[in-house]
């Protein structure tokens, strides 16, 4: 049993993933909260260039 759990502690293969996994959770969480805030910006943008044209 104990030099299974010495295996296992040598292996980081898992640990790898698991790292690669959070980043790219983080990457894709910073990519949401930029594109609502660029989309509230052109909203605001395409809003005002209505009310001048009518």
């Amino acid at each position: 049993m104990l030099s299974m759990f010495r295996r296992m502690m040598k292996n980081d293969q898992g640990a790898t993933a698991v790292e690669y996994t959070l980043i790219a959770s983080l990457i894709a969480v910073a990519a949401i909260a930029s594109m609502r805030t660029v989309g509230d910006k052109i909203s605001n943008v395409l809003g005002n260039v209505s009310n001048t044209v009518t």
